[in-house]
């Protein structure tokens, strides 16, 4: 049940701080903190101001008072806090209207599970993301002038395996390899426990933890699924824990899809259902892999409008990285039951209720109000649409000969092609005015602006490896 501003409270009497949560455009969580007696009634009606200027993707410097109104059914208190905190995640409103601001991501998620309600064609969206990460040691890196460099570290890394300056185990994983060992190859166990439990702690139900493929400790934790807002609350939580327990343990987390070459990335497999009433919309016992025709739809939608999707779900030039041949990577515009090569899977289940379709693209670095959103757009845009997704492609796509392989189309091969689909497809994300013209032209700007040219401009160290002595 939904958390009343009464019971925050109370919460608010366990604790000496209150942290005020929300999300700037790119999907980097941000706050403020205030004295729990600045915790009343009137802080869930009034709401705390705040400098939208300084916040990316936000305010111009000229009109940049905004407005933090806390939402209550978010509260919970910090578990790796040293000052007893209570946090809430935030709405961001205009001061001069009390409207939600039009560029506030969460404030898209809300929208977009209401437009849902409006089509007719369910009332609830479950979202499950599958966010994987790696645990390092050690991490160094610089870009300048005269120099471009990174330098990562983990104690399991295969390049240790040789290392003599100080004893050695043995035991490293080697690339591909870490899905998973039993300790004591496996080095993060008792640390991907911590961070399960400081979540369950956090209010989020969690289901697993494992050691993910890539050596030098690639990681993954099942978090339940949950309606798409509250999926997306749930998903920075997951993030803000990760890195702060590993950081008591010494070590560090990166969402960054692409960290290691040679190695697979980390992406954030999405699954996604629709329900009305008690009712999967997505089952039937009939169907293809046990899919109603709404879901066949549905994923006709998510491959029609890939392209543009990934600007949103797959978000920077590291993503492109990860999204390549060779590495489990779902590069291959096609669905499947059970086909991990295919850029829409359905998981083999025999439950009605657990039928639902995955989309296997996304990566944590998105913002994950916008990601989960835009999925859902294309989804419901090929059911209004009645969008066929083709026949099904239930073989290895990696090992497909030439001539059949060059007849699926595969996903664009950097962000500057998918910032340019999405400016040519977008008319799917504005019905119901869930996205706006003026959040996506200043996602696009930010996005080519900010990563896109800094990134062309600058020369990587493997050039030189190739061209130094030309």
């Amino acid at each position: 049940m939904a958390k009343t501003v009464a019971e925050v409270l109370k919460m608010g009497k366990e604790v000496k701080m209150v942290d005020l949560r929300f999300i700037d455009m790119p999907g980097t969580w941000q706050h403020l903190t205030i004295p729990v007696h600045r915790l009343d009634e009137d802080l869930f009606k009034e709401g705390m101001p705040f400098d939208g200027s300084s916040i990316r993707g936000f305010q111009e410097i000229h009109e940049s008072d905004m407005l933090l109104i806390p939402d209550p059914d978010t509260a919970f208190i910090d578990p790796v806090a040293n000052i007893p905190t209570l946090v809430l995640t935030c709405d961001v409103y205009d001061p001069i209207t009390l409207q939600p601001y039009e560029r506030d991501p969460r404030y898209i998620a809300r929208k977009a599970e209401a437009y849902l309600k409006q089509t007719g064609i369910a009332d609830t969206v479950f979202i499950g993301p599958e966010a994987e990460f790696f645990i390092f040691d050690n991490v160094r890196y610089s870009s300048g002038t005269n120099e471009s460099y990174y330098h990562i570290d983990s104690e399991e890394g295969w390049w240790n395996s040789g290392r003599g300056d100080r004893q050695n185990f043995g035991g490293q994983i080697s690339p591909k390899r870490g899905y998973f060992p039993v300790p004591p190859t496996d080095t993060l166990s008792d640390v991907r426990g911590q961070i399960l439990m400081a979540l369950e702690e956090s209010g989020v139900p969690m289901e697993i933890h494992h050691h993910e493929v890539a050596t030098a400790g690639q990681t993954e934790l099942g978090i339940k699924f949950n309606t798409l807002t509250r999926m997306a609350d749930q998903l920075l939580i997951y993030k803000y824990i990760a890195k702060n327990v590993a950081r008591k343990n010494g070590k560090t987390v990166t969402f960054m899809p692409k960290p290691m070459f040679g190695d697979n990335g980390s992406g954030m497999h999405c699954h996604s259902s629709l329900w009305k009433g008690d009712t999967n919309v997505f089952y039937d016992a009939a169907g293809y892999a046990g899919l109603s025709q709404a879901a066949k739809y549905y994923i006709g939608g998510i491959l029609k409008h890939a392209p543009a999707l990934l600007a949103l779900t797959s978000p920077t030039t590291n993503s492109f990285r990860r999204l390549v041949p060779g590495y489990e990577a779902p590069v291959n515009l096609a669905y499947s039951q059970r086909n991990r090569s295919a850029i829409c899977r359905i998981p083999v289940t025999k439950s009605s209720k657990a039928k639902r379709v995955e989309f296997r693209a996304p990566d944590a670095s998105s913002n994950p109000y916008l990601c989960f959103s835009a999925i859902l757009m294309a989804g419901l845009d090929g059911i209004l649409n009645r969008i066929d997704p083709g026949e099904p492609a239930d073989k290895d796509l990696y090992e497909l000969p030439a001539e059949e392989a060059k007849l699926i189309k595969q996903v664009p091969a950097s962000l500057g092609a998918v910032l340019d689909a999405l400016e040519a497809d977008h008319d799917f994300l504005l019905k119901g005015d869930v996205f706006t013209m003026d959040l996506l032209e200043s996602y696009i700007s930010y996005k080519r602006q900010v990563e896109l040219d800094p990134m062309r401009l600058r020369p990587t160290p493997y050039e030189f490896t190739l061209y130094f002595d030309c």
